[in-house]
């Protein structure tokens, strides 16, 4: 069944108003017969009956001059009585209320005249005063009521329809902001594997001449380093699908702190690692994810930057006084010119910002890169 479309609706309703009015007219017709009216006024009355019915089928397309003109008809015959009284409802309830007011005025000065020269009899002319002013004031409050109830509607539609917009926006932006979280998670261990995996190939380039078993040895960590790479790059692309409702990437913390000392060190980095496990073994597991992420940024951009240099790294700090960390690595007088998009430190330091927390990097007077983090960490 295809929905009423508006045009149609506002046919209906002006066959209905014209089938109405045309009963109103009739019945008004047949009590002027029945009242011995002259032939002249009979004539009169039929005339304008008629006419009113004509008009008033253009009543939803120009309200104000029809309601004026069914004004007028009113003061020469009863039967344009209840086609004025239906366009001044009309206009009252579609236009403004400056407008309708005038409308329903030129109403009580069409009655008045008919009054005048048509009085009705057993009723005083001051009481058909007061009828026709109380009869029009009623219809413009009707109408303006029902106009104001159509505006309060409209407008909790709108408010609505806003609502549901800004709801889906929200909604939108939430996902977008996880999905974008999710993917620096993965950039951060993609990158850190497959720097790991260029350290090893290059060592198979330029040390042709190792032993077979060592160069077999690199190889296979080159091929479990690919293998973990493209694992981790299908969770990247699954979480950055539009149709992703959520991922599970790798939730590693400071605990595992150790693995990854450990993993650098055989990639050829020597690192002097110092912390405080028993203190650490009570931070915040989201600190200790953004700690661990620092770390791995650091130590990643020290091996692709300055490989094969010696790595400070120290981790400290408790409950109260904040989680610290600092990498220090000597750079060389000619820096190693690596791939990359260069936006990690950038992507690490707005998620220090977002826990509250801070994050420096700066090249020192004596030819260190030294990187700072401070986050802070609840008693």
């Amino acid at each position: 069944m295809q929905p009423v479309t508006p045009r149609q609706n506002q046919r209906r309703m002006v066959t209905a108003v014209v089938i109405v009015a045309t009963l109103l007219v009739a019945s008004v017709v047949f009590s002027e017969v029945n009242s011995k009216t002259g032939p002249d006024e009979l004539v009169l009355d039929v005339v304008v009956g008629a006419l009113g019915c004509a008009l008033l089928i253009g009543l939803f397309r120009w309200p104000i001059p029809i309601a004026i003109t069914l004004a007028a008809l009113a003061a020469l015959s009863p039967t344009a009585t209840p086609l004025s009284t239906a366009a001044t409802l009309q206009t009252a309830r579609g236009q403004r209320a400056n407008v309708a007011g005038w409308v329903a005025l030129a109403g009580v000065v069409g009655h008045a005249i008919y009054g005048l020269w048509r009085p009705m009899p057993g009723l005083s002319y001051a009481w058909w005063l007061v009828l026709d002013v109380v009869v029009h004031a009623g219809l413009f409050a009707w109408g303006a009521l029902g106009r104001a109830r159509r505006a309060l509607i409209g407008s909790l539609q709108e408010r609505a329809r806003r609502a549901e917009a800004e709801q889906g926006r929200r909604v939108a932006e939430a996902r977008a902001a996880e999905r974008t979280a999710l993917a620096r998670e993965m950039h951060d261990v993609l990158a850190h594997r497959l720097s790991l995996v260029a350290t090893y190939a290059g060592a198979l380039e330029y040390r042709q001449d190792a032993e077979p078993a060592r160069l077999a040895h690199a190889a296979g960590i080159v091929r479990d380093g690919v293998h973990q790479a493209l694992d981790e790059l299908r969770d990247v692309i699954s979480v950055l699908r539009d149709d992703a409702e959520s991922a599970d990437p790798p939730q590693l913390d400071l605990a595992d702190l150790t693995a990854l000392v450990e993993e650098n060190r055989a990639a050829g980095t020597p690192v002097h690692f110092e912390n405080q496990p028993d203190e650490l073994a009570s931070l915040p597991a989201s600190t200790g994810r953004t700690g661990y992420r620092i770390v791995q940024e650091g130590l990643t951009n020290a091996r692709k930057h300055a490989a094969r240099q010696p790595v400070s790294l120290i981790v400290s700090g408790g409950p109260g006084t904040g989680l610290r960390i600092e990498i220090r690595n000597p750079v060389p007088d000619t820096p190693a010119t690596v791939p990359g998009s260069g936006t990690g430190l950038i992507g690490l330091t707005e998620r220090v910002r977002l826990t509250g927390g801070r994050l420096d990097h700066e090249l020192t007077g004596s030819g260190e890169f030294q990187l700072r983090a401070s986050l802070p960490w609840p008693v």
